[in-house]
């Protein structure tokens, strides 16, 4: 089977995210504030005993509105009794994509589909543009369109964002591939019809699991 259309989720998936622990310290390093293991095991504890389970950061349609997604994270700060100074800290870090490593295979693939005049979807349950990710990793113009929850209004597992990607890149359902990272949200596209690649959570940019993609594309 030849694929017209790819369409990847982002974190996880195109690019690493942080851990809870990274996220504590990059937060503190910005705030100037001491970032030993102590400090971050400290601020770490307040945190997991504020949301268990990131019942809260984690619940659905949080991704779906950025003022929404904002008053949910400073909700979860505000109960582990974080100050302002820490809390705008953490929120920083959690929104600059720069913290979110592109794979290094990801700008060949990209460019091995585009040569191969398959159209290219990013697909994202994220608070904030990630354009600009794909523009500073000198990828801009690869991707025909960006669906974005926080743009959209609604989030995985939603049949509508699936619908919407591919209705943008204006080719059959049937005729798409989705790669994504996690089962419940991005497994959801099988269910509109599109044929489903889940791969392993990035652990490093180093690790290289795209030639699967490109090799279901038709292209090695």
């Amino acid at each position: 089977m030849t694929f017209t259309s790819v369409i990847f989720d982002w974190r996880g998936t195109l690019v690493t995210t942080l851990s809870w622990q990274a996220w504590v310290e990059e937060a503190l390093r910005l705030a100037g504030r001491e970032h030993s293991v102590a400090h971050v095991d400290r601020v770490l504890k307040a945190l997991q005993a504020a949301d268990p389970g990131e019942v809260r950061l984690e619940a659905p349609g949080v991704d779906s509105d950025a003022t929404l997604h904002r008053s949910t994270y400073f909700g979860v700060f505000a109960d582990a009794g974080f100050d302002s100074e820490l809390s705008e800290a953490l929120y920083a870090v959690e929104s600059d994509h720069h913290h979110n490593h592109f794979a290094t295979d990801v700008a060949e693939t990209l460019r091995q589909l585009r040569k191969a005049e398959v159209r290219l979807a990013v697909l994202s349950d994220v608070h904030f543009d990630i354009r600009p990710a794909f523009a500073e990793a000198g990828m801009d113009g690869l991707v025909d369109t960006f669906v974005l929850s926080f743009e959209q209004g609604v989030q995985k597992p939603d049949p509508a964002m699936f619908a919407t990607a591919v209705e943008s890149l204006g080719t059959p359902a049937q005729d798409t591939l989705m790669v994504g990272d996690r089962s419940r949200p991005d497994g959801a596209a099988v269910e509109q019809g599109i044929t489903t690649l889940l791969l392993p959570p990035l652990r490093s940019a180093d690790d290289r699991r795209l030639h699967r993609v490109l090799s279901l594309c038709g292209r090695t």
